[in-house]
């Protein structure tokens, strides 16, 4: 491996060899039109943006805020930041404006880029309790008489003045060790702990995970995940060292359109994408009935039968090679068409993928490589390899990576990946990496022969969705607890497509509500299935949901009996069981989950 001495040092490298390569191309409408820069077009425009940073002030060290949906504006900023020593700390467009208070205040950033007047209302509600913020600078739009706020083409003329000199000297003194971004990610206790990334960290996993993929000269990616998270901005590295073009989706609603305007040969998604393809394709074949649906259920048996020769790496028997080319040209070939008509291969990351949807995949000839990684770690250490992959598990570890089970069964990771510090949470730190480098995460899993690593279970309270996003269920559990006829809450949503919780009732208040309200009763129980209070239970949890992000908030609940001591739900310290009670309710927590 390359030991850049900084990110600009690896970006250089492209833009020397691939100068008019396309970099990276972004969609304007559903007709296709779109616009693009080559990698000395980009090159030329991060050294702008660069040198505005140092105009408006920028030190070597200090930390700048992207508020806004994955974008080109985003990765030419990030980058710009990379050049000029600062550290980018984003901020997922979803978060509301108390989240974005504590990070741009505990990150100590001086400078905001918002996507637009949305995201521009976050910033404004809170403006008195930012004080350290210097500007903000709207990606698009403008914002009149308010000279805290401008444009991005005002922007762009601050650094005008700033000599090529001065943006060189200021390069040359940026080092591996130095951080490039802060990536904050949800504590189980709520509170988010910003990990430190380091210009060796993003160099260093760019080549581990290059190492790892079929990437050809000429290649297309595609990108949709939120470049707040540390897995695009991981993804958009490792294609910047290999010199591949990276399309941008306008947005997740445009999906689809995108996919095929696209051609992607790769891309990286979290489970939730893949899920919602298949329920489509599997609703779309059921709706249609008679003989369309009898091709379909053919067509899949026959792809699940080429998936286990796949897997197993078994030779393809003649009749099924037959049967699998009708397959394809009349069922598989339409999947194909839908994304694009190119894809080699998909990543899939951030949370596990339910084994039967990743072999419906392969057997309709995509290859869904499955990995693993946190923010903590660069949000890489292990991937399936496009030759050699399984289903249920996430693949050897990348070069350059260690691994190893504890005598407790959490895995451990160790390599030039892993996180500098906490910010500011020296003590966090402490318990996360060993004075020798390893790196708890919290997951317990198992090593094969062949070093291929399976995730069995989670030693933490964190709770990960089926969509990436990574939630600390304690804060919402405490906030919703304040209602006055909730007694107890447990949040559901580890693997899931949204958050449910299963809640207890306050007897004394809810008895009071009752007796107004004129609901008879002669059991207390009798109240846990009444109509009338459930629907005041669903309003109480909505109204506590104001509180959250979207996707932190509650979607359904099941009203059950109290957790107590004497019914083993709890433990002497009044500590939930949680594994217990999900065991215990497991039918009425599946009922609030129903099949696409």
């Amino acid at each position: 491996m390359i030991d850049y001495q900084n990110i600009h040092q690896l970006l250089k490298r492209t833009v020397d060899a691939k100068s008019n390569q396309t970099a990276y191309r972004w969609f304007l409408d559903a007709e296709g039109t779109s616009e693009s820069v080559t990698w000395a077009e980009y090159y030329d425009q991060v050294k702008q943006v660069s040198k505005s940073l140092m105009a408006l002030g920028c030190q070597k060290d200090d930390k700048t805020i992207i508020l806004s949906y994955s974008c080109y504006r985003w990765v030419l900023c990030d980058m710009a930041n990379a050049v000029a020593g600062v550290a980018t700390v984003g901020i997922y467009q979803s978060n509301l404006p108390q989240d974005c208070k504590y990070i741009i205040n505990h990150s100590d950033s001086v400078l905001v880029f918002a996507e637009n007047k949305t995201q521009l209302d976050k910033i404004l509600k809170i403006r008195d309790e930012i004080p350290n913020i210097r500007k903000v600078i709207l990606f698009s739009g403008e914002h009149k008489g308010d000279d805290w706020i401008i444009s991005f083409e005002e922007f762009l003329k601050l650094g005008k003045n700033v000599s090529d000199k001065e943006l060189q000297d200021r390069i040359g003194t940026v080092t591996s060790q130095d951080m490039a971004t802060i990536v904050y990610t949800s504590g189980t206790t709520g509170v988010p702990k910003g990990a430190v990334i380091t210009h060796d960290n993003i160099t260093f996993t760019a080549q581990s995970a290059e190492g790892c993929a079929d990437v050809h000269d000429g290649d297309e990616g595609f990108l949709f995940l939120p470049l707040a998270h540390i897995f695009a901005r991981t993804l958009v590295h490792t294609s910047t060292l290999a010199g591949t073009t990276t399309n941008f989706a306008r947005s997740i609603d445009t999906l689809v359109d995108d996919l095929k305007m696209a051609k992607p040969h790769w891309f990286p998604s979290v489970p939730r994408i893949y899920e919602k393809v298949y329920s489509k394709v599997v609703g779309g074949a059921e709706a249609a009935g008679g003989v369309k649906l009898k091709i379909f259920n053919w067509a899949r048996s026959v792809g699940d039968q080429m998936a286990d020769c796949r897997l197993e790496k078994k030779p393809v028997p003649l009749l099924l090679d037959i049967q699998y080319k009708i397959a394809s040209k009349l069922v598989f070939s339409k999947l194909h068409a839908a994304l694009g008509g190119r894809l080699r291969w998909c990543i899939s990351g951030a949370a596990p993928l339910d084994p039967s949807i990743a072999k419906f995949f392969i057997g309709a000839g995509i290859i869904v490589l499955e990995g693993l990684g946190m923010t903590e770690n660069t949000s890489f250490t292990n991937v399936n390899r496009f030759d050699n992959y399984r289903v249920g598990w996430v693949g050897p570890p990348g070069p350059g990576i260690e691994q190893r089970i504890a005598d407790d069964g959490e895995i451990l990771f160790r390599g030039r990946n892993v996180m500098r510090e906490y910010y500011k949470m020296p003590e966090e730190t402490a318990k996360t990496i060993t004075s020798d480098g390893w790196l708890h995460t919290g997951d317990l899993g198992e090593i094969d022969s062949e070093n291929f690593l399976r995730i069995t279970g989670r030693k933490k309270d964190l709770i990960i969705t089926a969509g990436g996003k990574n939630i600390a269920p304690s804060a919402i559990e405490g906030t919703i607890a304040t209602s006055k006829y909730i007694n107890q809450i447990m949040v559901i949503g580890d693997r899931r497509k949204y958050l449910t919780a299963l809640v207890t009732l306050d007897p004394d208040n809810t008895k009071a509500y009752a007796q107004a309200n004129g609901i008879t009763f002669n059991d207390f129980d009798e109240l846990l299935t009444n109509e009338k209070i459930v629907k005041l239970i669903e309003n109480e949890v909505a109204e506590k949901n104001k509180n959250f992000a979207k996707f932190e908030s509650i979607k359904k609940i099941a009203i059950v009996p109290e957790f107590t001591v004497e019914n083993s739900l709890m433990t002497p310290t009044f500590k939930v069981k949680k594994n217990v009670v999900m065991e215990k309710y497991k039918d009425k927590i599946e009922r609030m989950y129903p099949k696409d």
